[in-house]
């Protein structure tokens, strides 16, 4: 398993005024390249939006796409536009904008809207590591293609208790894309923090 740190992410300091869903999709290829092999690729929440745009530009390199909880743009939607379509998300109302370049959710509504079904020390964690997002990416419209996009077979992992991503938008999505392999986890947005071996069964069953 290889895990992509996404520039702006985790311990990158890349400026987030210089990030952008071709930046996602740029390092997720190189991390695909380096393997030297076809992968399995599982995009969560934002995420989404990247592996879609990887899988449009190197459709040939990914044997699946899996969703997870994640925004599935059609061509030319943002994720913005995707979220302003969500009537059940608490997100779009916690959302602030510390600067410019920055877009983040308010401290007090984190965990709630993130990961209300974690343990005390998966929120806690959660806390800590959380990092303002880069703006820009939110606003990029994607470009998918039937020749490209949707020659990948596609996997969505449903998140039946999410805050962040309402249930009926995944629904709409998922139908929208085409995905035809369903799957549903009955956790909040972030399954691989509150049920992390549930994930790792439905990811072991379309691996197969």
């Amino acid at each position: 398993m290889v895990v992509v740190e996404l520039p702006a992410h985790g311990e990158d300091t890349t400026a987030p005024q210089n990030v952008t869903i071709d930046a996602y999709r740029d390092k997720v290829i190189a991390a695909i390249n380096a393997t030297k092999q076809k992968v399995v690729l599982v995009g969560h929440s934002m995420g989404g939006a990247v592996i879609t745009a990887t899988a449009e530009k190197i459709p040939a390199q990914i044997e699946k796409l899996v969703y997870i909880g994640a925004f599935v743009p059609a061509n030319g939607q943002s994720v913005l536009d995707l979220s302003g379509m969500d009537k059940q998300s608490e997100l779009p109302a916690s959302l602030i904008f510390p600067t410019p370049a920055t877009i983040a959710v308010k401290p007090e509504n984190l965990i709630d809207v993130f990961c209300q079904d974690g343990s005390a020390a998966v929120k806690e964690q959660l806390v800590a590591k959380y990092r303002d997002e880069p703006a820009i990416p939110f606003t990029n419209k994607a470009v998918v293609t039937a020749a490209n996009f949707g020659s990948v077979d596609e996997y969505y992992i449903h998140t039946n208790q999410d805050h962040a991503i309402g249930i009926d938008l995944q629904n709409q999505m998922a139908a929208a894309a085409g995905i035809k392999n369903i799957y549903a986890l009955n956790t909040g947005h972030s399954p691989f923090l509150s049920k992390p071996d549930s994930v790792s069964t439905v990811l072991l069953k379309i691996i197969e």
